[in-house]
């Protein structure tokens, strides 16, 4: 299993090849490609490299996916007794990135075959009972 953990946005994130993740926006269009070169640790195969702070020679490749907003996030402040009430709501925008690769030092990691992004179509039809 191969994954690393970069910073982006102000935040540290563990990511791993062929899975998506969503982060802060990025002004990058849906369907483009994206090199984050802030990596602080990689792991492959119990190898770890670790920066100091940052791994040299090590960069992330991922795909736009899409830019969305996220869940809206409600911050109610109430002074008691004093009939004070402020009511505001929030929604950040994010940006859903597609890891494609980890790569250090010239070694491309990708994603191992057989193993998608999607979630599993799970079928919800009615089991019929068999009377034996």
């Amino acid at each position: 299993m191969t994954y690393a953990i970069i910073e982006t946005g102000g935040k540290q994130l563990k990511v791993e090849p062929g899975r998506f993740y969503d982060i802060e926006l990025l002004h990058i269009e849906a369907d483009e490609k994206v090199t984050i070169d802030s990596v602080l640790l990689v792991q492959n195969d119990g190898e770890v490299t670790i920066g100091q702070p940052l791994v040299a020679g090590a960069t992330i490749e991922g795909t736009v996916v899409r830019n969305l907003r996220g869940r809206k996030v409600l911050v109610y402040k109430m002074k008691p007794k004093k009939k004070t009430r402020k009511k505001r709501g929030h929604r950040q925008e994010i940006t859903r990135l597609m890891i494609d690769s980890i790569t250090l030092n010239g070694a491309v990691f990708t994603a191992p075959e057989g193993v998608s992004a999607e979630p599993p179509v799970i079928d919800n039809s009615p089991v019929e009972a068999v009377a034996e």
